[in-house]
């Protein structure tokens, strides 16, 4: 009887997957991640590189935590209609009603604050529930109805745009009451003992860095215990490292101003709950199921129309919150609020890793994608280039994002 000798040689471990590595073995590791991860750690890459080239080109102005603080504040909405979009893309539908939707929830803000003089949280609940039944109606003309969403939300930004210019009778109404603007502009409050930084941004801030870690390592050991392929270790604690550097540089620049923006709480909140939904819960795993292959995930059960009117519900939502921010960051509801923000936001989904054949994405791309676009924003304002050369470099960026995804499709396909 022969003996298997083969079967207990053991294979040499390919570069990157294990044993000591030093020195260049390392930046084998670096890269041989990157290159599995090309689409996850790509746009953050680009990210990073956008801010340290703007930081040198306006001398330091970019980083300055005043800045830093505003770019938060400015970008607060897009990040927000950001996030609802991303789920919309993935699910492998488009929604072009979303800036419209963003104004009208605005001027019924207006409507119900200003003209009729309710409490402005009960105002805050109603607009939310106005933005949810639109989304609702949306969601079931094209889940029940089969109406592709190009179109019916295509209807819907014309419809909200009008009912917009009635309800303001094409005027500016303002101003909100002071609770409100201090969500959209306010900051959190100093406690503590004077340390020359905001205390509480602080503590939040090394609160953050425990719990991704925490989320990081939990992960890894479940991929482990399901005998998934895990990045080498000395890669995974590299991107600890990386993360925890760049919150820890992040809460020292808004601390050393004024502290963290009750906005950015906002986010962080939408980014921690919508980041848990799509990793974990099943809906999430729907999600992706029908975006990435519809036939499959109705064999398997999944129930797709429930699950396409939910995303259009929650997106309905997210588009409320995110006009009742812009409204209140401004003091006003405009009629000519929201243009253009549906574009950014699926600008913002595109370049933070989404594929237009749905099934791909995830919620931190959605936000990178927006601070992309926030980034080159501010960066370009800085340095004084005109808003006709920065809507070309921002055409051109998501021109590039787009096309770098069909081309690590194919690679990966051939």
């Amino acid at each position: 009887m022969s003996t298997d000798v083969t079967a207990k040689t053991p294979a040499p471990a390919p570069p990157g997957k294990g044993g000591a590595a030093t020195g260049d073995g390392l930046l084998q590791l670096v890269l041989d991640g990157m290159r599995r991860n090309m689409r996850q750690y790509g746009m953050l890459i680009a990210l990073g590189l956008i801010v340290a080239l703007f930081a040198v080109w306006t001398d330091g102005d970019l980083l300055l935590p005043r800045n830093v603080s505003n770019l938060v504040l400015q970008n607060s909405y897009i990040l927000i209609l950001a996030i609802g979009m991303m789920l919309v893309i993935i699910a492998g539908h488009i929604d072009l009603s979303v800036g419209s939707l963003t104004a009208f929830v605005g001027s019924m803000a207006a409507v119900f604050m200003v003209k009729q003089d309710l409490p402005w949280p009960l105002a805050v609940v109603l607009c939310l529930a106005v933005g949810a039944v639109a989304g609702a109606i949306q969601g079931f003309f094209i889940a029940y109805g089969g109406i592709p969403s190009f179109i019916v939300t295509l209807a819907g930004m014309l419809i909200f745009r009008g009912l917009t210019e009635i309800f303001l009778e094409g005027q500016t109404l303002g101003p909100f009451p002071d609770g409100l603007q201090k969500v959209a502009n306010g900051f959190l409050p100093e406690v503590g003992p004077n340390t020359n930084y905001h205390n509480l941004t602080l503590l939040l801030g090394f609160a953050m860095i425990a719990f991704v870690i925490f989320q990081e390592v939990r992960d890894r050991k479940r991929q482990q215990e399901f005998n998934l392929e895990v990045p080498p270790t000395k890669l995974f604690l590299l991107k600890l490292v990386a993360i925890s550097a760049a919150v820890l540089t992040l809460t020292m620049l808004l601390a050393s101003y004024k502290g963290a923006p009750i906005v950015l709480l906002i986010l962080g909140v939408l980014l921690v709950g919508f980041g848990y939904v799509m990793r974990n819960a099943i809906v999430g795993r729907h999600i992706y199921a029908i975006g990435g292959n519809l036939p499959a995930a109705k064999l398997s059960g999944v129930k797709d129309k429930k699950v396409t009117f939910l995303v259009f519900l929650n997106m309905g939502m997210l588009a409320a919150l995110a006009g009742l921010v812009f409204a209140a960051r401004f003091n006003a509801a405009s009629p000519k609020a929201g243009l253009n923000f549906e574009l950014e936001a699926i600008a913002a989904s595109f370049i933070g890793g989404a594929s237009m054949s749905g099934g791909v994405g995830t919620v931190l791309g959605a936000i990178i994608g927006g601070l992309v676009l926030g980034v080159l924003n501010n960066g370009m304002n800085l340095v004084g280039i005109g808003t006709d050369w920065q809507q070309v470099i921002k055409g051109l960026v998501l021109l590039a994002a787009v096309g770098f995804d069909v081309w690590n499709k194919r690679k990966v396909g051939s």
